[in-house]
């Protein structure tokens, strides 16, 4: 039932966004050429109305494809609403580029550019706003015990604990523990009121009830050769699986995973300047400051000059 309505949602979601795209199109269509402040209205000489209201259904499907390219429409429960911003405008800002291109490749000269910014300031603004207020209601929601996703945690581990500290913080995300299952600890033992129920062997009768969400493997470093065979167990009853590793007592700084061609390489230490835009705003700095650095010694730079010129003959440098 729970999948059931998370495709309905999805597929709700989607429409609503080709209808926020449409919308903002339209929008942009009437501030700048019907509106009381286009300025427009004098002069007849843009492209006619048929002409813009043709691509919105090309604009409306190229949107929701680069929507979902930008994980859009992924679940964002432990996201930060900052975050789910910035895709959105990640993915505005692609929109955007295609869009110029394709009028480019198709000689679309007369295609005011001043609409196109229009459009893209609406789109981002409203899809936003109705973001917000999507997650505003699913907070809502799931502090009144609706909308939840049951868990089960497979394996005792640091990561157990804090995955169920996280979750504990932040019931607006909706995730409820039924159990863990593990071989090492007690049976009855309780972690902040989440009992280990059962051994890790159990966990095929548990998948055949098909009464979980979730199931989330987190294994201690020393359990980690069955991971493979927990994996396959948990694919193969279609239950969707997370795994959470506990290497928090190894790592000294924040890891990150790098898609190193289809394969996962984990970062231990993250530098700086690896990135592409803090190279550049790192040298971006450099050229700034160096230019004002310049420009407040000159004077000093002009003197020098001119002493070494009067005290001794031949060129300066």
């Amino acid at each position: 039932m729970i999948k059931d309505n998370q495709k309905y949602f999805n597929t709700l979601h989607v429409v609503i966004d080709g209808a926020i795209v449409a919308a903002s199109y339209c929008a942009a269509y009437w501030l700048k050429f019907e509106s009381p402040i286009s300025g427009i209205a004098h002069y007849n000489n843009h492209l006619p109305m048929e002409t813009y209201f043709q691509a919105i259904p090309f604009l409306v499907i190229g949107y929701l494809l680069i929507y979902r390219y930008c994980k859009l429409y992924t679940p964002k429960r432990g996201t930060k609403s900052g975050s789910e911003f910035l895709r959105i405008l990640e993915a505005n800002v692609i929109g955007m580029l295609v869009l110029l291109s394709v009028l480019f490749l198709i000689w679309q000269q007369h295609f005011s550019r001043s609409m196109i910014a229009y459009f893209g300031i609406l789109n981002v603004s409203l899809t936003a706003v109705f973001r917000t207020m999507v997650r505003q209601v699913l907070r809502y929601l799931r502090l009144k015990g609706h909308n939840l996703k049951h868990v089960l945690i497979v394996g005792y581990s640091r990561a157990t604990e804090k995955y169920i500290d996280r979750l504990r913080a932040n019931p607006q995300w909706g995730y409820w523990v039924h159990a863990i299952l593990d071989d090492e600890v007690p049976i009855g033992s309780v972690y902040k009121g989440i009992r280990v129920t059962g051994k890790i062997s159990e966990l095929g009768e548990v998948l055949r009830s098909n009464s979980m969400d979730e199931i989330a493997i987190a294994l201690p470093l020393e359990k980690y050769a069955e991971l493979g065979k927990l994996v396959e167990q948990c694919e193969k009853s279609g239950v969707h699986t997370k795994f959470i590793p506990d290497y928090t007592g190894v790592f000294s700084s924040k890891p990150y995973i790098e898609d190193l061609g289809g394969l996962s390489v984990v970062n231990i230490r993250n530098v700086p300047l690896t990135n592409t835009f803090a190279r550049f705003l790192k040298r971006t700095m450099d050229l700034v400051l160096s230019v004002i650095g310049a420009i407040l010694i000159s004077p000093l730079l002009l003197i020098i000059t001119i002493a070494v010129k009067l005290s001794s003959p031949g060129p300066v440098i």
